[in-house]
């Protein structure tokens, strides 16, 4: 059950491939497994934390962001926020780590609330915020005055939590409208990544959650490492993944729960497919130092590949008995190994119709599995828009066109799917740009 949804700069994005991922280096020291977790805690109804946070925190201002002040008042606020919504328990070991990521996530926010005031015509209404904590309830399952009641009975003020959505709200519409035109992704660019998914259909693939600590926002290497060691022992002991990727990782996944998409075997550094074949479905891994963070990794599911492979054929061809003599078939094969080299899949069909003794068809889509033998090799094998070798059939000698080829069955994307991932990287992209340059624009004193 989600509670809040929290803006930290790097809450967007996608499929395909912005995670950071393909850096990952496994630990030589340890086995890549920390334990197996169980699916029914994303399920699960949200508790308030076994005891009271005990948060040794001194009154009065803890930092500045240009001349806005963030108190101690904030910071248990947001610090209890996070704790109630990622489930975690807190522990004298692990509120260190809770502290750093709230004081991120209001330095952030701050920047954020900063930059919308910029914009006098942006503004986000009262009634935008009814509605939206009507439906982060709805996703709950609960009405949104329990979902209120539930968040003043775990001590977070409900005013402030209207705030922190107005900013949220308000940045989200704000890199949208400032962005958007130039997050738009050409078609050329949806083809290439369309061809790109059908080449590597028919490999493993591992379905993936990620949670990344970066250095830089935690206080250095180790204390990453000794956090993400923290959130291993809390995962395995019920915290669900999706509520503390949302909470604590730095990754553009984050505000999917974690959600890095199907990764395919091969596409990947070595280091990270070791990872990837060893886990199964439903373990996690161990922390996974990389340059400049900490990796945690979930595998959620596996699958062979892509059942279906649909590809477009073109032929030309010289009609041959199957007991044609070989003078007949030699003649055949070099008439067409001399006119292969002039041919297109947009000219083959025009070539075979011009010159007697030709036949030519459009073969259409099929299914690679279903084609005659002789042609399944070429489907398989042949680059898009190539022309195979002369092929031997008992109707003939044939030169085969490629002239398309993608995943079939229901998991299928579209055109359009694909464009929206793109687009939602590359919009994702700019909005972390756009917080880091007002991040190093800013005077922040942390006290």
């Amino acid at each position: 059950m989600r509670l809040i949804r929290y803006t930290t700069g790097v809450a967007m994005a996608a499929l395909m491939a912005t995670t950071g991922l393909a850096q990952v280096a496994l630990a030589q020291d340890a086995a890549p497994v920390a334990g197996t977790l169980n699916p029914a805690a994303e399920q699960a109804p949200v508790r308030p934390p076994a005891a009271e946070p005990e948060f040794r925190i001194a009154a009065g201002v803890i930092a500045t962001v240009n001349d806005q002040v963030i108190t101690s008042y904030d910071l248990r606020q947001r610090m209890l926020s996070v704790i109630v919504m990622s489930q975690v328990q807190p522990t004298e070991e692990n509120i260190p780590a809770i502290q750093q990521q709230a004081l991120n996530a209001l330095v952030e926010e701050r920047l954020q609330a900063q930059e919308i005031t910029n914009y006098k015509d942006l503004k986000i209404s009262d009634q935008e915020i009814d509605e939206e904590i009507a439906a982060m309830a709805a996703e709950s399952g609960i009405t949104a005055e329990n979902y209120m009641k539930f968040l003043q009975d775990a001590g977070i003020n409900p005013q402030a939590m209207r705030e922190q959505l107005r900013t949220e709200m308000g940045w989200r519409a704000l890199v949208g409208g400032r962005f958007n035109s130039r997050a738009n992704v050409s078609r050329g660019q949806v083809e290439q990544a369309m061809r790109q998914l059908n080449e590597t259909a028919s490999k493993p693939q591992y379905l993936v959650g990620e949670i990344y600590l970066e250095s830089a926002r935690v206080g250095g290497q180790q204390a990453a490492l000794n956090g993400a060691n923290q959130l291993v022992e809390q995962l395995v002991a019920g915290a669900p993944f999706q509520s503390v990727a949302r909470q604590f990782s730095a990754a553009p996944s984050a505000g999917r729960g974690g959600d890095a998409g199907w990764l395919v075997q091969g596409t990947v550094q070595p280091q990270l497919q070791a990872v990837l074949d060893t886990l199964q479905v439903g373990q996690l891994s161990r922390p996974i130092p990389v340059d400049g963070g900490v990796y945690i990794i979930y595998m959620r599911d596996k699958r062979s590949g892509a059942a279906t492979s649909l590809v477009t054929l073109k032929q030309v061809m010289v009609e041959l008995p199957e007991t044609a003599s070989e003078a007949d078939v030699a003649a055949a094969t070099q008439r067409l190994e001399a006119l292969r080299s002039q041919l297109t899949c947009d000219n083959i069909l025009t070539r075979a119709t011009s010159e007697q003794g030709l036949l030519g068809a459009d073969l259409g889509e099929s299914d690679v599995d279903n084609l005659a033998p002789q042609f399944q090799q070429v489907a398989r094998s042949s680059e898009i828009g190539t022309i195979s070798s002369p092929v031997r059939t008992p109707l003939g000698l044939h030169l085969v066109a490629v002239c398309g080829r993608r995943v079939g069955g229901a998991d299928a994307p579209t055109f359009e799917q694909v464009q929206s991932r793109l687009k939602s990287q590359q919009l994702a992209m700019l909005a972390r740009r756009y917080l880091r340059d007002l991040r190093s624009d800013a005077l922040i004193e942390v006290k």
